[in-house]
C-alpha cells in the first residue's frame, strides 16, 4: 500500500493511492495515519480493502506528511561510506544516534524556511522506516518484522548548531519543517529489497547526491535491533537511516542553502519531493 494525508496543512486526511495512482479517501475507515493505528494494526486492517470501491478525491489537494507527528524522530548519522569520508570523520563501529525533534515534520512540498539564525543550512536525502509495532531488545532476524513501511526523507541540518556551537548534534537538526518526509508512506511489502534503491537528490536542478541504498553501513534490521537495545521504538516512531556524499558541507569549499533555492529529491519506489527554501 502506498498511504498519504492529504488536505490543508492542519487538516489532513488520511488516504491512499490506487493501482493506477488515483487518491482515495479513508477517513471512513481510520482517523489518521497515527500511532494509534500503526497500534491497532494498520496494515492487517487495511490488507483486505479493495481501493478501487474507496471513495475519489478529485483534483490534487494538498500532500502532507504520509505520518502524524510521530513520538520520536531517531536519526543515524555517517552511514554511508563516502558520506563519513567527506565530512572527515572515522567510519563508525557502531550505528551514530541522535535525535531530531517532531516538530521538524514537514510535507513532500512545502516550502522550508531557512531560520534566521541558521548560517550553514545543508540537505540530506535519506531512507527512512516508520515503525508498525513495539520494539524492545529485538534480534535482527526479528526487527524487520517491527518494521511497518518506508518513506524518503530530507534530514536537513544547519552545520553551525550542529557542529560549530558546542553540545550535541540535535540542535543543528531540530528547526521546523527541518524533516520533509513522503510523499507516501510505503508498506514494507511494495518493496522487494530495501537495500537496492537508488537515491538521489539536487539543488537548483544540479545533482548533488547519486547513490544507492546498497551502500548503507548498517542495514535497516541492524539499525532497529540496535536502537531497541537503547530505548523502546513503539508505532509510529520515525527512524532516518543516513545520507551518501554530496552533501553540502563536503563540498571544497562547503556550500551552504541561502534561501531561494529549488531542492528536489527521491528514492525508487518511494517517489520524489520538491520545494524551495525561502528566506
Amino acid at each position: 500500500m502506498k498511504l498519504v494525508r492529504y488536505g490543508a496543512q492542519g487538516c489532513e486526511r488520511p488516504g491512499m493511492l490506487d493501482g493506477q495512482g488515483g487518491l482515495r479517501d479513508l477517513s471512513g475507515l481510520l482517523r489518521d495515519i497515527d500511532a494509534r493505528a500503526m497500534a491497532r494494526g494498520l496494515q492487517d486492517s487495511l490488507g483486505a480493502v479493495d481501493a478501487g470501491r474507496l471513495p475519489r478525491v478529485d483534483g490534487t489537494p494538498r500532500l502532507g506528511a504520509p505520518l502524524a507527528r510521530p513520538g520520536k524522530i531517531i536519526a543515524i548519522g555517517l552511514n554511508y561510506v563516502d558520506h563519513a569520508r567527506e565530512s572527515g570523520m572515522a567510519i563508525p563501529a557502531e550505528p551514530v544516534v541522535f535525535m531530531k525533534a517532531p516538530s521538524t515534520l514537514s510535507g513532500p512540498y512545502d516550502d522550508v524556511p531557512k531560520p534566521a539564525k541558521a548560517e550553514k543550512m545543508d540537505w540530506e536525502v535519506e531512507l527512512g522506516i516508520v515503525i508498525g509495532k513495539p520494539c524492545r531488545d529485538v534480534s535482527e532476524l526479528d526487527a524487520a518484522g517491527s518494521i511497518f513501511g518506508y518513506v524518503l526523507a530530507n534530514d536537513l541540518s544547519d552545520r553551525a548548531f550542529q557542529l560549530d556551537r558546542g553540545g550535541q548534534w540535535d540542535k543543528g537538526k531540530s528547526f521546523d519543517r527541518f524533516c520533509p518526509i513522503g510523499p507516501y508512506l510505503v508498506t514494507h511489502d511494495e518493496i522487494a529489497d530495501v537495500h537496492a534503491l537508488d537515491i538521489w537528490l539536487s539543488v537548483d536542478g544540479e545533482r548533488v547526491q547519486q547513490s544507492n541504498t546498497r551502500q548503507m553501513i548498517f542495514k535497516c534490521p541492524a539499525i532497529v535491533s540496535y536502537l531497541s537495545q537503547c530505548m523502546t521504538l513503539e508505532p509510529g516512531d520515525l527512524v532516518i537511516t543516513g545520507t551518501p556524499a554530496g552533501v553540502g558541507l563536503g563540498m571544497k569549499p562547503p556550500r551552504y542553502l541561502r534561501g531561494g533555492e529549488l531542492v528536489e529529491l527521491g528514492i525508487a519506489g518511494l517517489g520524489t519531493q520538491k520545494y524551495r527554501i525561502t528566506r
